[in-house]
């Protein structure tokens, strides 16, 4: 399907929404013809901003069936187009304070649609009439719920009057700067990234129209400031606005307390900036160990950590950082661990216990536009789901969950990403000793050998090295130690009583958590 667009930037998820590949939201509806007072109520809700999503898109000319576009569209006829461009101009006038969206007719296969642009508004709370019959003299305040566009009752009421003038940091004016302080290569740059059409009539545009039509600036046309996030991806070195905009990447080798460490720091656009400390981590942190089995072809392949990850918790940092702070976002690579630290901490409506499994669902996104950006870059995921990625992709490498910490105040965030079990100083150790490494990845998957998994069942409680041959039936000594005890001591699914001592007489074994983890996710595999 072909989406044809001039005025102003469409997403690259509005693209998505044109094409049938998405459906109603938080920040997206569908109307098939022209309604007056719904859409003056829903631009209302959408100036609200409830939830710090960015406002969102009015799609007029597109039916729906259960939240889905009906495609083709039904499309509006060009002698409307105008007519209903100048109704909308009418009802901004009849929200207060008010409010004007940014309008874009839009061809889809000959047909014209009309896409409503409205970002959330720097003079929130708004109200707008509840009837647009005879009188209207009833305002009413508006949000989204879901989907749905509804009048905020009491409580939703409150919480939005007591918002008045918050507008998140990186969607305030910036008094400080010029327009000359945006770089259009670096928005030319950005447009063609993500494909957009206006990269393609930037060129005829002037600057001012193209920062407006990408809400960069505010202000009237002969004082037109730049918006804090037009400064932090479109100036070279956003750190003069925002002091410490950078991430510091600091490698102790031998841990805090060693006598060396190295520090490289990033600066720049915020999206350079990232891909770049990225970059940097993937080609000097990154390893990969390839372990092959002489009774199959295929191999296992692990990492130290997996890059996604890394990708995932960075990402997050600079999305989430508090840009009016002067802290900037730091990576600790420690022996056997990656830390992130950024500040502060995350919104106190994601409970304590959701974090501590890795649940973060927010009512409250502090960084509503770098959200957008990023989003668009492919730099995050968005809408929390980045944290379950990362979770997600370290138990798929075998490597421990991260781990997550705040304090009461919600001052800081630190994410601890583990270092796999088999790249751990105990791997390194047995190396040095001369022993055999293991041939083994503590995946949840065949390669936990019927011998191994056996051992995890059997150790019930702490056995001697005889025990545990006569349990699993094994008659060869060797076999045991090299093919059962060791990978399953280096992958730390079981561990010596007296590590310290491996010949001592009473030495026993006993089954780690992360051993009883593997038996909890065998079982869960087989049922």
């Amino acid at each position: 399907m072909k989406v044809r667009s001039h005025l102003f930037q469409l997403p690259v998820n509005i693209q998505d929404i044109l094409t049938g590949r998405t459906m109603e939201w938080e920040r997206l509806e569908f109307k098939a013809g022209w309604n007056p007072e719904a859409v003056l109520h829903t631009l209302c809700a959408f100036a609200n901003d409830f939830h710090n999503l960015g406002g969102g898109y009015i799609v007029i000319g597109v039916a729906e069936v259960d939240g889905r576009p009906v495609l083709p569209p039904i499309g509006l006829q060009i002698r409307e187009m105008d007519r209903i461009q100048k109704e909308i101009v009418r009802l901004g006038h009849l929200i207060i304070p008010f409010y004007h969206p940014v309008m874009a007719p839009c061809e889809i296969n000959g047909r014209m649609v009309l896409v409503l642009h409205a970002p959330g508004g720097q003079g929130r709370p708004y109200k707008a009439p509840v009837s647009l019959g005879q009188g209207g003299k009833e305002h009413g305040y508006y949000l989204r719920k879901g989907s749905v566009t509804v009048r905020a009752q009491h409580r939703d009421e409150v919480e939005l009057i007591s918002m008045a003038a918050s507008v998140p940091f990186d969607d305030r004016m910036n008094q400080q700067a010029d327009l000359d302080d945006l770089d259009l290569g670096l928005i030319r740059t950005y447009l063609k990234r993500v494909r957009s059409d206006l990269h393609k009539v930037s060129i005829n545009l002037n600057f001012l129209q193209l920062c407006r039509r990408m809400n960069l600036v505010d202000g009237p046309d002969e004082r037109a400031c730049p918006k804090n996030v037009g400064l932090m991806f479109f100036h070279e070195h956003p750190e003069k606005f925002f002091p410490c905009t950078q991430i510091d990447v600091i490698h102790f080798p031998d841990g805090p307390g060693g006598n060396e460490f190295t520090e490289k720091i990033f600066t720049g656009p915020l999206d350079r900036l990232l891909l770049d400390a990225l970059n940097f981590l993937q080609g000097s942190l990154i390893e990969e160990k390839v372990i092959k089995f002489p009774d199959r072809a295929k191999a296992d392949r692990f990492f130290n950590y997996p890059f996604v990850a890394i990708e995932e918790a960075l990402g997050n940092a600079i999305y989430h950082r508090a840009y009016d702070i002067r802290e900037p976002v730091e990576v600790r690579i420690l022996p056997d661990r990656i830390q992130i630290h950024s500040v502060p901490g995350p919104d106190r409506s994601i409970r304590n216990q959701d974090m501590r499994i890795g649940r973060f669902i927010s009512r409250r996104y502090r960084n509503r536009r770098i959200g957008e950006f990023l989003k668009e870059l492919d730099l995050t995921e968005g809408r929390g789901t980045g944290i379950p990625k990362m979770v997600q992709m370290l138990e798929h490498n075998g490597s421990p969950p991260p781990v997550f910490h705040t304090d009461d105040d919600r001052t800081f965030f630190l994410t601890e990403i583990l270092i796999h079990p088999t790249f751990s100083k105990m791997e390194k150790k047995t190396r040095q000793m001369g022993q055999v490494t293991p041939q083994v990845t503590p995946q949840v998957t065949p390669q936990v050998t019927l011998h191994i998994e056996s051992l995890l069942r059997a150790l019930t409680k702490p056995m001697t090295r005889g025990e545990i041959q006569v349990r699993l039936r094994l008659s060869d000594r060797k076999y045991l130690r090299k093919k059962v005890l060791l990978p399953a001591l280096h992958s730390m699914w079981i561990m010596m009583t007296h590590p310290d001592k491996p010949n001592a007489s009473n030495q026993r074994y006993v089954l780690t958590d992360l051993g009883r983890k593997i038996l909890k996710r065998k079982r869960k595999s087989r049922a």
